[in-house]
């Protein structure tokens, strides 16, 4: 999977931008820190950003170089979707180690070292997320298990919401699991995951026919399926802003996660497949509702500036 014919490095950065200029530098200048004492590269994906994203990021680019990390900017002429640019980044890389990292993060001190060290201390472990930070510093929750049919009867009744602490009515998103301690867990939201090269070629690329949600659900199913733990480690930390670009397409991307949930179970649930067609509909009607909602909430928030 990494580029022949070039020197391998400790570490590579993947980053996906669309309208990212906002978060985009703190996000460089966290990894440039990270990344001291060690050989790495940045490789930057921008998907097609309409905003001054890929300014910026030239800007910052100077600082990199000067700090002898490896800077690779690739601008897709069209927004191809998270998934695929990711997969184009992963392509690129050449380092032992691959960080797969959201625009809208700030790594903190040591996490990247935290996050090595418990994949070189136990052969068992193929991935590692840190722990997720509002602004605030408030913690934010982000390990989930992986999803069954009947999760999605527990979120669209409510329950989930009602019950967030419990183990029963919010099972997919380990209500009363509070983040703090390391364990093994299925499914880490993927914006912060470190894995060896190895995973990756042992693995696979990101599968491209989920364009931006449940890609990272379904590659962590694919990397336990293969033999290996994915680790929650609270020791390493890092900010999560939650990205400006998702915030403002919301009715798109509410639309685009109810069909990438249908989608998800289609593949990985096949006992009773008859099913599936039931509770995609049942996504499908509800992600139509919630879309049409927040269209709503949009036009209504326009018109009262």
């Amino acid at each position: 999977m990494c580029v022949s014919g070039k020197p391998e490095t400790d570490f590579s950065v993947v980053i996906v931008t669309f309208n990212s200029q906002g978060e985009i530098v703190p996000c460089l200048q966290s990894v440039r820190r990270e990344l001291k004492g060690t050989s790495g590269e940045i490789i930057l994906i921008d998907n097609c950003s309409n905003d001054r994203t890929s300014e910026v990021v030239r800007a910052a680019a100077g600082g990199l170089e000067a700090a002898t990390i490896h800077f690779e900017l690739i601008l897709n002429k069209e927004n191809v979707g998270f998934t695929k640019a990711l997969n184009q980044g992963l392509r690129a890389c050449r380092g032992r180690y691959i960080l797969a990292l959201n625009p809208d993060t700030e790594l903190q001190p040591a996490c990247l070292q935290a996050m090595r060290g418990c994949l070189t201390a136990d052969e068992r472990i193929g991935m590692v997320a840190p722990q997720l930070l509002n602004p605030d510093g408030s913690v934010q929750p982000s390990c989930r298990q992986f999803p069954r049919r009947p999760d999605v009867l527990v979120e669209i009744s409510g329950l989930s919401r009602l019950f967030p602490n419990s183990a029963r009515f919010n099972r997919w998103k380990m209500g009363g699991f509070e983040h703090d301690s390391r364990r093994f867990v299925d499914q880490p939201q993927g914006a912060c995951l470190l894995f060896p090269r190895a995973i990756l070629d042992s693995v696979g690329l990101w599968d491209e026919r989920f364009p931006m949600f449940f890609s990272d659900v379904d590659w962590c199913r694919r990397v336990k399926a293969s033999g290996f733990e994915i680790l929650f480690e609270p020791a390493a930390k890092v900010v999560h802003r939650k990205g400006a670009s998702v915030r403002c397409n919301r009715a798109r991307m509410i639309w685009t996660s109810h069909r990438s949930f249908y989608h998800y179970f289609k593949k990985h649930e096949n006992k009773f497949s008859f099913v599936n067609e039931i509770f995609g509909a049942i996504l499908l009607l509800t992600g139509i509702v919630r879309a049409g909602a927040a269209m709503l909430s949009s036009g209504f928030s326009k018109a009262n500036k």
